[in-house]
Parts: structure tokens; C-alpha cells; sequence
């Protein structure tokens, strides 16, 4: 559990347009407020990341992406509802709710319900999904530690959540709900 204090901090610095870094199932995570052009802007300068790439957003439950889900049909709807909170990442027709930061040059947008207790805390105490991407600079490793955060965004975040990562090996298998392929295993 995330300490209240710390909580509030990283709540607030999100409402402000801040990204803040955090622990997930497998990596640190660099986030913000996915509808924050400003902020969206700031953390893919922070990656140095190509913005057509886009970014995965990751929510607490999956009632906190509700407004993506309106032309999904019941089939696909039990697809994600089956395969969340875990290490799931699904590609989902865009609705025209997604920013163009978040979605790239692609017509999906990337959603995850986390099993994190840190990342579910995070999004509960937000009220909503929030960006989750690797915390790292574009073609390096992703960060391990908060003691990796501090090297390599020195000063440049506006909040770090401390706490442990979930213990997955790698990162979320990403497949598209269409066509079931799997994008990264």
C-alpha cells in the first residue's frame, strides 16, 4: 500500500499536469494524465519516444475504462473482462475517446487493468486510468529501482512513487482484440 502522504503528493502532482514514476507487475513506470496534452508532451520528451509510437494507459478496474468500451460487442467486452486485472495489455478499437498522444499513428488504443496494488491504488486515488509506459529513455532498459529512477530522470519528475515491483518476469503481453495476434509476447 501506497502511504497516504506519498499518495496525495502523486495525486496531485497528475492534476497539475505532472508525470510522476512508479512500480508495476515487471518495470517502472513513467505516468501522467492521459488527458493532458501538455503533460503527454512532457513525458514522451522525458523518453525521448517517437509520439506515433503511442502509450498504454492502465486503470485500477475495468469500469475505469467504461467510455472506450461503447462499440465493443458482448464477446470482445468478455474477452478483457476474462483476461483483467493481470498482465494483459489490449489493443481496442479507438472510439474517438483517445487523445492522439496516447493512440500514435494507430486506430487502437492500448488498455491494461492492473493487478498491482500500487497501480491499482494509484488509479483508484485518481479517479481514472492514467498513461503507464516504460520508465526509461527510447532504446535503453527499462528501470529496475527507484534508485535507477533517480539516475536516470534526475530532477525531472514531479513525484516518484516508492514501493516494489509485482514480480512478472517482463512486461504485459499486448494483443489486439480484433484478430487475437499478439503483438508482444
Amino acid at each position: 500500500m501506497i502511504d497516504s502522504a506519498v499518495l496525495d503528493t502523486a495525486v496531485q502532482a497528475l492534476q497539475r499536469g505532472g508525470v510522476i514514476a512508479y512500480p508495476t507487475e515487471a518495470v517502472w513506470g513513467l505516468g501522467c494524465d492521459p488527458d493532458n496534452p501538455d503533460a503527454l508532451t512532457r513525458l514522451l520528451q522525458l523518453k525521448q519516444r517517437d509520439p506515433a509510437k503511442g502509450v498504454i494507459l492502465v486503470a485500477a478496474s475495468i469500469e475505469q475504462f467504461a467510455p472506450w468500451f461503447d462499440q465493443l460487442t458482448i464477446p470482445q467486452r468478455e474477452i478483457l473482462e476474462t483476461s483483467w486485472p493481470g498482465p494483459n495489455t489490449w489493443l481496442v478499437p479507438d472510439n474517438g475517446r483517445t487523445p492522439a498522444l496516447v493512440r500514435g499513428e494507430h486506430d487502437k488504443v492500448a488498455l491494461r487493468v492492473s493487478d498491482h496494488p500500487g497501480v491499482r491504488q494509484l488509479c483508484q486515488a485518481f479517479g481514472g486510468p492514467l498513461v503507464s509506459t516504460s520508465a526509461n529513455r527510447a532504446g535503453q532498459d527499462p528501470a529496475m529501482s527507484e534508485a535507477d529512477i533517480r539516475e536516470i530522470f534526475a530532477g525531472q519528475l514531479d513525484a516518484i512513487v516508492p514501493g516494489a515491483l509485482g514480480g512478472n518476469p517482463r512486461p504485459s503481453t499486448i494483443r489486439d482484440l480484433l484478430s487475437g495476434s499478439v503483438l508482444r509476447a
